[in-house]
């Protein structure tokens, strides 16, 4: 009798390079994908080359253990992209992670199954469609990336709520001014796809700190090794211990030292320590932790040094569609009816302020949210799931199991990817994630 597959929901890069290793170490899977890009997701479909990787070419292997494989494919398919220190196109590699999917298709065939559908219910270790098909799985493993953003308002028109969905900045004309909500990577991607479409006007990037990501170095760091004090006690002493070391080392060398414990480091932290972490230094991790491109920060700083962006710290209280009669406070004259309002706080202040745009583009980050997800919100209105702690997502075991309310670790779902920051903090970048895909398969095998 045929051992029944394993159950992928989300056939993005975690999703269907799982479902590639599984096939290698002898285990059939079903990839489920609602939008049906297997391999690419939403982080490598973009076909614009100006998007290009921020992690060197040379850590982006697909495979735990083959360190060459995404070069080496470059070096064939795509040579004057195979500096392995440079930062190739993001078109490229989804080309390469759909080669991969492909090549292990053919070498193991039916062993993966590709399902162009959406998942509706996860009951047990079987996965219900939209459809009303049921699928019989041996275990279910939640893969499904990074939703959509979810800060501006829904109701208002001229709001861009998903840059990345398809044609969502045709809308956008050549001259028009526009607020962004966010400062962080996917503020950079927008702000260069707009400008290569040949876009005009002018940008107001907001966020709380008004923190744009760091740059990588011309060339590789070399990873400064953490001391005993950044690994244990009180938050504060640890951060103490790495300013010093950052005094003494170039920052990027003492941030390369630290990344490949930050998963465990966030495990061994106590609920308290987390929050700290989560409240006061998560802002400034990011931008240092998950850096971009030289090119890519040279065409921002030219674009802030022409006037084109402005990048502003201010908290965004609403967003709203121009009333009736709304007055221009610095024409004197009547608003046109196609214009939105931003509201904001300007840091240390209680007098809000507005800001008038033709359009708003929400990349404020992935709205994340459990409880509303209809995929995980049953789970956890059963107790099959519950949450960590601070909230910020589901709770997981060292090998991404699923806990229960009452503590257990659940055999038949697994969360692999970005869903699984609360339980691993670093999730998001391609030499995090293939890590944990190494242990989810060898737990499910």
């Amino acid at each position: 009798m045929t051992a029944a597959p394993i159950l992928i929901v989300g056939g993005g890069f975690s999703g269907a390079m799982l479902a590639a290793r599984l096939a290698e170490l002898g285990q059939a899977s079903v990839l489920i994908d609602a939008t049906g890009l297997f391999g690419r997701g939403v982080a490598y479909s973009t076909e614009f080359d100006g998007h290009v990787l921020n992690v060197r070419s040379a850590r982006m292997s697909a495979v735990e253990g083959r360190p060459e494989d995404f070069v080496a494919w470059l070096r064939t398919h795509a040579p004057a992209h195979a500096d392995p220190n440079g930062f190739a196109p993001r078109r490229l590699y989804g080309q390469y992670v759909e080669v991969r999917l492909t090549s292990v298709q053919t070498a193991h065939p039916g062993r993966i199954t590709l399902l162009h559908a959406r998942a509706s219910t996860i009951e047990g270790p079987d996965v219900v469609l939209q459809d009303g098909r049921r699928l019989t799985g041996r275990a279910v493993v939640l893969a499904t990336g990074n939703p959509a953003p979810n800060t501006a308002a829904d109701a208002v028109e001229r709001v861009i709520h998903d840059p990345w969905a398809p044609g969502a900045l045709d809308v956008v004309e050549a001259t028009d001014t526009v607020a962004v909500i966010g400062t962080g990577l996917t503020m950079v991607d927008v702000a260069l796809a707009l400008e290569a479409r040949g876009w005009s006007g002018r940008m107001h990037a907001l966020s709380l700190r008004g923190l744009l990501p760091r740059a990588h170095a011309e060339r590789p760091d070399t990873a400064v090794a953490p001391t005993r004090e950044m690994l244990d006690g009180p938050a504060s002493r640890r951060l103490n211990a790495a300013r010093r070391l950052t005094r003494a080392h170039e920052w990027r060398g003492v941030m390369e030292g630290v990344r490949p414990i930050t998963a465990h480091l966030w495990r061994a932290a106590d609920e308290e320590t987390r929050s700290r972490i989560f409240r006061h230094l998560r802002p400034w991790w990011d931008v240092h932790r998950h850096r971009i491109a030289p090119e890519v920060a040279a065409r921002i700083d030219g674009m802030i040094a022409c006037g084109t962006l402005q990048v502003s710290a201010a908290r965004v209280t609403g967003v709203s569609a121009v009333g009736p009669g709304m007055i221009d406070g610095d024409t004197n004259k009547p608003v046109a009816r196609d214009k939105v309002v931003v509201d904001y706080l300007p840091p240390r202040s209680i007098v809000p302020r507005g800001l008038l745009v033709d359009r708003v583009i929400d990349c404020s980050g992935p709205g994340h949210n459990p409880r509303r997800d209809p995929l995980t919100a049953p789970l956890l209105a059963s107790g099959r799931t519950r949450l960590d702690p601070l909230g910020l997502g589901l709770d997981l075991d060292d090998e991404g199991r699923a806990l229960s309310a009452d503590d257990m670790p659940d055999p038949a779902l697994f969360v692999l990817g970005p869903p699984a920051r609360a339980a691993f903090w670093e999730t998001v970048a391609v030499p995090d994630i293939r890590k944990r895909i190494e242990d989810v398969a060898v737990a499910l095998t």
